[in-house]
């Protein structure tokens, strides 16, 4: 009976002892599911209970995979564990064997990520694996998850080139100078209109001589521009008016002037001879090239662009010496040599966002996009696909893009730098043709004032006496000339 009761008590303390781990191992496994659904910090690699499990295929490159502390992290990861969040299944990551994306070889056999889909090793390839039309024949690929297109990577100081004699005039836009002539000579032709219509600056027309002449109002305002004061001095409230508009536009161009200057003066990107493929081809001090076997060098060597056809005619010519391995490879030689890469633009922007003595040229051509690679027919691509744009709606990826493309280079605006356009100091362009309106009606006020006092005392009209006022002032040389020549034949 007491072994029997003892027997009894320790299984049931063993039963106990097991049970509690198994339901701290499922509660940690709810914790991490639960994890993973909220952020994309959780690795989810280990297989759930029930769930399916997918062996993915994947290459290294940064960022979208990359080995820290024997674990692979990076973008794609990001993204896996994201997808296995929403559409519930397990996966095992696994680097592919040659270290390639996926090219038809010689024997006719796909080699990389597309040849370990095919040959049935991997169930799907996730890494910046191009869609491109010959895999699209033998392999099913998702919505692209990130955009891209074909770029060149060129270091700073080998894309640049000599100032050029008017260098000083690269601040501003041709737009802008035009602009700034205009607005100069219309504010000194309204100066010299409002000092003969304002009564202060020119009491007596007839008798006296108006010191704001036309030549006058350019070299006042020319010694604006310069931040020196000149003469004449204004007197009349509609004149200084019109000069103080005119002290402040010229202040808020020089500062924008300036900074311009001293930003294209400290930039090392500001005028690049390389900007399309074709300044590429036309070029002798650059050797250029792109990755053995990528979807890059198939696009030139199928396109029917002349200057595509050229691009792929050097590069087939060199292969041994101008193609490169490796992404890293080629980021290396593109620092230390004169070598320009051609490759994915996003890839590109990555490299000068690291580098900031890199940069990309403006063009991107062969607007194309990311994948995940499936088998045909297989149950996952459409299942991918639908996650993929509940995650771009959703701002997912546009996180990630942020979070693993951030850059590192405090200047990295100036790489962007470009001529002021009109368009930045249109209120400035704004506030003074207020002024300068203001200006005049504020003398048209003053004229009025004057014409109506003087009316009172003559005992006529306000309108003939503002009329004559404003002859007067505006045909001052006229009647000068005419009150001197009757003059001229009494005394004959």
């Amino acid at each position: 009976m007491d072994r029997g009761r003892h027997f009894t008590f320790c299984v049931i303390t063993t039963v106990l002892l097991l049970g509690e781990p198994s339901q701290a191992g499922e509660k940690n496994d709810q914790k991490m599911l639960a994890a993973s659904k909220s952020g994309f910090g959780t690795d989810s690699r280990g297989a759930g209970e029930g769930l399916p499990t997918l062996t993915v295929t994947t290459i290294l490159e940064d960022p979208y995979v990359m080995v820290r502390s024997a674990e692979l992290e990076g973008y794609c990861i990001d993204l896996l564990k994201a997808l296995a969040a929403m559409l519930h299944f397990s996966y095992k990551v696994k680097v592919v064997g040659d270290g390639q994306y996926g090219a038809i070889a010689s024997s006719g056999n796909w080699t990389g990520m597309i040849g370990e889909i095919l040959r049935q090793e991997a169930d799907i390839a996730v890494a910046p694996l191009t869609v491109t039309s010959a895999r699209e024949e033998v392999v099913s690929f998702t919505t692209p998850f990130l955009q891209t297109g074909i770029g060149i990577l060129l270091r700073k100081d080998t894309s640049s080139q000599e100032m050029s004699f008017f260098h000083f005039l690269a601040p501003f836009s041709k737009e802008t100078w035009t602009g700034l002539l205009f607005a100069y000579v219309l504010t000194c032709f309204c100066l010299f209109l409002v000092a003969r219509l304002s009564p202060c600056e020119w009491n007596e027309p007839k008798n006296e001589e108006n010191h704001f002449t036309f030549l006058n109002s350019l070299w006042f305002g020319a010694g604006a521009l310069a931040l020196q004061g000149v003469t004449p001095r204004p007197k009349a409230l509609s004149v200084r008016v019109i000069a103080a508009v005119w002290w402040l536009f010229t202040i808020a161009l020089l500062a924008a002037y300036i900074a311009n200057f001293t930003a294209l003066l400290s930039s090392g990107s500001e005028q690049l001879p390389i900007q399309t493929f074709e300044d590429l081809v036309k070029q002798r001090k650059l050797e250029f090239g792109t990755l053995d076997g990528s979807s890059t060098f198939y696009f030139f060597k199928n396109s029917k662009n002349p200057i595509h056809r050229m691009i792929y005619e050097y590069m087939d010519k060199r292969r041994d010496h101008v193609l490169v391995k490796t992404y890293q490879e080629a980021v290396q030689r593109v620092m230390e040599s004169n070598y320009a890469f051609i490759g994915e633009s996003i890839s590109q922007d990555l490299a000068a966002a690291r580098h900031c003595n890199l940069i990309r040229a403006p063009e991107v051509i062969g607007a194309r996009g990311f994948g995940i690679a499936t088998t045909q027919a297989s149950p996952w691509t459409k299942k991918l696909s639908i996650a993929v744009l509940k995650l771009r709606e959703s701002g997912d990826l546009d996180y990630l893009r942020n979070k693993w493309w951030e850059t590192s280079c405090l200047h990295k605006s100036r790489d962007r730098w470009g001529p002021l356009q009109p368009q930045a100091l249109g209120g400035l362009f704004l506030t003074l043709a207020i002024g300068l309106a203001l200006g005049v009606i504020a003398a048209v006020v003053e004229l009025s004032n004057k014409s109506r006092h003087a009316a009172g005392h003559v005992k006529k009209s306000c309108c003939s006496i503002f009329t004559e006022e404003m002859c007067a002032r505006l045909r001052i040389k006229e009647n000068a000339r005419q009150s001197q020549e009757p003059s001229g034949r009494a005394n004959t």
